[in-house]
């Protein structure tokens, strides 16, 4: 039987691209209007870009600025609902460790998301790994019966890849190679499971991202979807606690991450 590999969650979420506010261009523009603006000094990019955003609406500036901080600012935005601002301001994120189960999930999330996955019609599946669920550990029983499982998966997977790698010479001269091995690796993929490990990059807004860690972040049954969003939120609230104020991350009894929206009013 094909060895196959397989691991424990072993998510990994690195932030690889984020908004860049330019402060100088948006002083251009203040100082065309003949409008000055009181910044809040401990504000990051992320977070002046949702500020500055919100007071164009109103042209709030000047003597017109109310003393709220930044922190105060955005806050009562969310508070009040009007998070519309918080669309321009974004991250791109690199999520890996994670299994073609979670991703499946993930991808419905599209308004305010955008992603780029792995392809298994072009990359080689051969030394593929296995995400294997927390739960699954639990039983010996219900562990034999995963990895027998998997095993099978990609011995199949294997096999349907030789195999069919005989029909190249026959075919070669009406099908662009490239494509044939797109061709062999979707029928050799189709036996391979949810659990198949994966790599994808996602870009998010702010405001779709708190939607994203309000309703996905607290699913008891979900343990995989609860720890990306618990690491989502570990990297971006220090870099705008502003927008995040009103998350936290708890523990269940098993020890795994669940994020809380605390809904705190303004």
């Amino acid at each position: 039987m094909a060895k196959s590999r397989a691991r424990h969650m072993g998510i990994s979420v690195r932030i690889i691209g984020r908004s860049h506010f330019d402060a100088k261009a948006f002083s251009s523009f203040l100082n065309s209007e003949g409008l000055s603006w009181k910044r809040s000094l401990k504000a990051s990019q992320i977070e002046e870009i949702v500020e500055a955003a919100g007071r164009i609406c109103y042209m709030s500036f000047g003597k017109k600025q109310s003393p709220r901080s930044n922190r105060e600012y955005i806050r009562h935005l969310v508070c009040m609902g009007h998070e519309s601002v918080l669309e321009h301001a974004s991250w791109t994120f690199l999520v890996t460790g994670v299994s073609r189960g979670f991703t499946h999930q993930l991808v419905r999330h599209r308004v305010g998301f955008s992603f780029s996955q792995l392809s298994q019609q072009y990359h080689d599946e051969t030394e593929a790994q296995f995400v294997e669920p927390s739960a699954v550990a639990q039983s010996d029983k219900a562990r034999k019966a995963w990895k027998r499982s998997i095993s099978l998966s990609k011995k199949a997977y294997d096999e349907i890849l030789k195999s069919l790698a005989d029909l190249k010479q026959s075919v070669a001269s009406a099908v662009d190679k490239r494509e044939l091995m797109r061709a062999l690796r979707s029928a050799a993929r189709s036996v391979l499971p949810n659990a198949t490990e994966t790599k994808i990059v996602m870009t998010a807004n702010a405001r779709a991202l708190r939607y994203f860690l309000r309703i996905r972040g607290s699913i008891p049954g979900d343990e995989e979807m609860r720890r990306v969003a618990a690491a989502l939120l570990k990297k971006v609230r220090p870099e705008a606690p502003s927008i995040f104020f009103d998350f936290e991350i708890g523990k269940l009894g098993d020890g795994s991450p669940i994020v809380h929206w605390t809904g705190v009013a303004n």
